[in-house]
C-alpha cells in the first residue's frame, strides 16, 4: 500500500526522474528539449524590474532564476501564481482569447505551475496543478483541479517503460472475456492491426513479433513530458493525468481522463465533454466523447463517437462509429458500427462492420455452460433487431437481420443477407435467404450510399469497403447458392422417400440445381431444411429457397456488371472481349475481411509471412502493405466480379453471347432495383397505423415528406436511367 511520505525541499522539486534514468551525457531536461521548440529570440532570464512586479502581484518561485520567458513579456499579466522547478513561459501581452462563449485574458493566474513550457499567447486561470506539461501556443486552461505528466508516462500505449515490470504493460483484452486474445494498444492502431492481432492467436512467432514491434514503436526512456497542442482549449475539469492532447483538441467537464492519448488537429479537432473518464487507451481524429462516458483500456479510431453515458470496456471501436448509452465489453468492432440504445449490450465479439444494434439487443453475457461465454463473430452488416438475444458462441454471413426473438440455442448462418425469425409454436427456426434483395430493397442499396457519405476523415489510416456487394460478401453469396442447391436436392429424394445416403455431395448439388433452375412450382413445393445451423435438433426451415437462389443470382450479375461498367468507363480503348482476355484466371474463393479492407488471403498470408520473417519491420511497414495492397484491389475485384460473372453463366470466359445475356439481365435487374426502391420506400407511407397519427395526409407529407420528394429514391431513379444508357452503349462494345 503507498503511504504519504516527506521530501526534503530539494526532492520536492528536483526528484521527478531518476538520476539513474539519465544517459550519460545528458541532463535531466534532454528529452523535454526534444519536444520543445525553442521560440525566435530564445529564451532570458527574468529582469529585476518583471521579479518585482510578479512578486507585487502575489506570484511566488523556488528560484526566479528557473523561470524563463521570451523577449515579449508582459508581468501585470502573471497574478497570483506559484512555479515550481524549472518554467518556460512563451510569449505574454495583454490581450485576450476566445472560443465559443469563453473569453479570457492571455497570461496565467491562481495557478500552481510545476516545470512546465507554456506556449505564446496563452491563457491559464485557476489551475491548482499543472506539472510536467508542454502547452502548445494559443491554449486555454481554464479551472483545473490536477493536470500532470509522471516519468514514466506511456500515453496510453501498450508498452513498458525503464525499469518497469511486464506487469504494469497495459493490455485491450478483445473477443474473448478471458485475455486470450489480449493486445497492446498504439497510437495509430487500426482495426486491422487489432484483428491479424488477436485473431491469430495460434501464429506464435507472428505473435511475438508483433509484441516486440509494438514494444519498440514507442522510446523506452523515461523523462517524456505531456503535451497540449496549439489551440487546445481545457476548462471545468477535474483530473488530467499522463495525458498527450493533439492541437485543437476541446475539454471540457472532463472526470478523469488517465494515460491516453487524443489524436486531434486543426482539420479534425477531438472533444472530450462533461462528466468522461477515459483510463488507458487512444482516442482517434475528430473524435466525439460525451455526457458522462467511461472507456477503459480502448482504442476509438478516427471520426467516432461515444455518448450519453456509453461504457467500452476492454474494445477497439472502430472508424466512423458511433456508440451512445450502450454497455460494450471485450470486442473488436470494424467501422461504421452504430449502437444507440441504453438496454443493448455487446460482449466478446468480432463485428464486421456496417453493425447496427438495435435497443434490448443483447450479444453475450448468457451463460450457457460453465466457463465464460466464448465470441460471437458476425460479418459486415449485422443488425439484431429490438429485444434479440443470442447465445454464444454464434457465427453470422454478411447482412445477417434477426428479428425480435430470445434464440435458444448457437447460430452459425451461411446464408448471406437473410432474415432469421424464431417460430415459437412450431418451435423452428426459419430462415429467409436473400432477404434484404426480395423485401427491403431501399435499405439495401442505400447502405453502401450511405456509409460513404458518412466518412468524414481526412486521416484515413484503416482503408475501408463500403460497397454491399464485395468478394466477401459474393463470396458467401455463391456459397449459399451451392447449399441451396445441396439441400433442396435432399429435400427432392426426401419428398420421393428416396435414400440419397450413398449419394455424393457433387451428385445432390446436380439435383439441386436441376429443381432450382426448373420449375418454380415443383422446388416450391419442397421443404428444404438447413443444416448445421443451429445447435439443436429442430427444424431449421428455409423460406421460399426458390426465389432466394434467383435474388442471389441476380446479385451476383448487379456486382459484376457494376465493376464491369465503372471500368469501361475509365478505360474507354477497352472492349468487352479485351478486358475478359485480361482477367483470365482462377477466381480466388477466400478473402479476408481485415478491419474493414479486403484482400485475399493469399494477400493477408505474406503480410504475416513477412512480419514472422523481419521483412516487415514496424507498423509504419506494415501499413504501408495495406495500402499496397489497396491500391491494387479495385483490379483485384474487378477479377473477382468479372470470374463470379464467369460462374453464373457456367463459363470459363464470357462469349459475345454470354455478355448479351449479361447486359439484358443486368438492365432488368437495374429496372428491379429502382421499382423495389420504391416500392419498398412507399410502404411505410402506405402504412396505415402511420398514417392514423396525422390528421391528414397534408400533416403526413409535412413531417415525414413523399416518395416523390424522396432525395434517395430520386438519385437511384437518376442512377438507373444513366446506368441503362451506358448498358446499351456496351453492346456496341463486346
Amino acid at each position: 500500500m503507498e503511504r504519504v511520505t516527506v521530501l526534503s525541499n530539494d526532492d520536492l522539486y528536483n526528484c521527478w526522474l531518476d538520476p539513474k534514468y539519465i544517459p550519460s551525457g545528458k541532463d535531466k531536461y534532454y528529452l523535454r528539449n526534444r519536444q520543445v521548440r525553442t521560440p525566435k529570440g530564445g529564451w532570458r532570464h527574468l529582469r529585476s524590474d518583471e521579479i518585482e512586479r510578479l512578486v507585487k502581484n502575489d506570484n511566488t518561485a523556488a528560484s526566479w532564476d528557473n523561470v524563463l520567458v521570451t523577449s515579449e513579456f508582459d508581468p501585470t499579466m502573471i497574478i497570483g501564481n506559484h512555479f515550481y522547478g524549472f518554467v518556460r513561459i512563451g510569449r505574454v501581452t495583454n490581450n485576450g482569447l476566445q472560443f465559443h462563449d469563453l473569453r479570457l485574458p492571455m497570461g496565467i493566474t491562481n495557478s500552481s505551475i510545476h516545470s512546465c513550457d507554456i506556449g505564446d499567447d496563452c491563457a491559464i486561470h485557476n489551475v491548482n496543478y499543472l506539472s510536467h506539461y508542454i502547452i502548445g501556443n494559443r491554449c486555454m486552461l481554464f479551472n483545473v483541479d490536477e493536470m500532470s505528466t509522471t516519468d514514466h508516462s506511456k500515453f496510453g500505449n501498450g508498452v513498458i517503460k525503464e525499469g518497469e515490470s511486464e506487469s504494469v504493460r497495459v493490455k485491450m483484452e478483445v473477443m474473448n472475456e478471458t485475455g486470450c486474445r489480449a493486445i497492446y494498444p498504439f497510437d495509430g492502431m487500426t482495426t486491422a492491426d487489432a484483428y491479424m492481432w488477436a485473431k491469430y492467436i495460434d501464429d506464435k512467432p507472428l505473435q511475438e513479433r508483433l509484441r516486440q514491434i509494438t514494444q519498440e514503436s514507442v522510446d523506452s526512456h523515461r523523462g517524456y513530458y505531456g503535451t497540449v497542442g496549439e489551440g487546445c482549449v481545457i476548462k471545468n475539469s477535474s483530473i488530467i493525468k499522463d495525458v498527450k492532447i493533439g492541437a485543437a483538441c476541446y475539454i471540457k467537464g472532463a472526470s478523469k481522463l488517465k494515460n491516453i492519448t487524443i489524436n486531434s488537429s486543426e482539420a479534425e479537432p477531438s472533444q472530450i465533454g462533461e462528466n468522461v473518464i477515459l483510463v488507458n487507451g487512444i482516442a482517434g481524429y475528430g473524435c466525439h466523447i460525451f455526457y458522462s462516458c467511461t472507456a477503459i483500456k480502448f482504442v476509438i479510431g478516427n471520426n467516432s463517437n461515444l455518448k450519453y453515458g456509453a461504457r467500452l470496456i476492454d474494445s477497439f471501436l472502430g472508424d466512423n462509429s458511433t456508440i451512445s448509452c450502450c454497455e460494450v465489453l471485450n470486442n473488436l468492432i470494424f467501422p461504421a458500427h452504430e449502437q444507440h440504445h441504453n438496454n443493448s449490450f455487446l460482449i466478446a465479439s468480432v463485428t464486421m462492420g456496417q453493425t447496427n444494434m438495435a435497443a434490448g439487443a443483447t450479444i453475450g453475457s448468457n451463460h450457457n455452460s460453465r466457463t465464460n461465454d466464448n465470441e460471437v463473430v458476425a460479418g459486415r452488416g449485422f443488425w439484431p433487431g429490438l429485444c434479440t438475444s443470442i447465445k454464444h458462441s454464434s457465427k453470422f454471413a454478411s447482412f445477417v437481420l434477426l428479428s425480435k426473438a430470445d434464440y435458444p440455442a448457437e447460430l452459425n448462418i451461411p446464408l448471406p443477407f437473410s432474415l432469421l425469425s424464431n417460430d415459437m409454436a412450431k418451435d423452428e427456426l426459419i430462415v429467409s435467404p436473400a432477404f434484404w434483395w426480395r423485401h427491403n430493397m431501399y435499405a439495401l442499396t442505400r447502405n453502401t450510399w450511405k456509409y460513404k457519405a458518412r466518412d468524414k476523415r481526412i486521416t484515413k489510416t484503416q482503408n475501408i469497403e463500403f460497397d454491399t456487394f464485395a468478394p466477401d460478401s459474393m463470396e458467401e453469396t455463391i456459397h449459399a447458392r451451392e447449399l441451396l442447391e445441396l439441400w433442396t436436392g435432399k429435400a427432392w429424394y426426401r419428398k420421393e422417400n428416396k435414400d440419397c445416403s450413398n449419394l455424393s455431395e457433387k451428385q445432390l448439388r446436380a439435383k439441386g440445381y436441376e429443381l432450382l433452375n426448373g420449375d418454380s412450382g415443383i422446388a416450391g413445393s419442397l421443404e428444404v431444411i438447413g443444416e448445421g445451423m443451429e445447435k439443436s435438433k429442430r427444424t431449421v426451415r428455409i423460406r421460399k429457397p426458390f426465389e432466394a437462389y434467383h435474388a442471389y443470382g441476380d446479385m451476383l450479375v448487379h456486382y459484376a456488371m457494376t465493376n464491369v461498367m465503372a471500368y469501361l468507363e475509365a478505360n474507354p480503348s477497352e472492349t468487352l472481349s479485351s478486358m475478359s482476355a485480361s482477367l483470365k484466371s482462377r477466381r480466388q474463393t477466400e478473402w479476408v475481411n481485415l478491419g474493414g479492407q479486403l484482400m485475399t488471403a493469399g494477400e493477408f498470408d505474406r503480410i504475416r509471412a513477412d512480419i514472422r520473417d523481419g521483412k516487415l519491420k514496424s507498423w509504419k511497414d506494415i501499413h504501408k502493405r495495406y495500402n499496397d495492397i489497396w491500391r491494387r484491389y479495385p483490379a483485384d475485384k474487378l477479377r473477382h466480379a468479372y470470374l463470379s460473372l464467369c460462374y453464373v453463366f457456367g463459363l470459363g470466359s464470357m462469349t459475345g453471347e454470354a455478355w448479351q445475356q449479361a447486359i439484358d439481365s443486368e438492365i432488368r435487374i437495374q429496372n428491379f432495383i429502382c421499382d423495389e426502391v420504391r416500392r419498398t420506400r412507399q410502404k411505410d407511407h402506405d402504412n396505415p397505423f402511420r398514417q392514423a397519427t396525422y390528421r391528414n395526409a397534408e400533416e403526413m407529407e409535412a413531417a415525414i415528406g413523399s416518395v416523390d420528394t424522396n432525395s434517395f429514391v430520386l438519385k437511384i431513379e437518376d442512377d438507373t436511367r444513366n446506368n441503362l444508357k451506358r448498358l446499351e452503349d456496351l453492346r456496341s462494345r463486346i
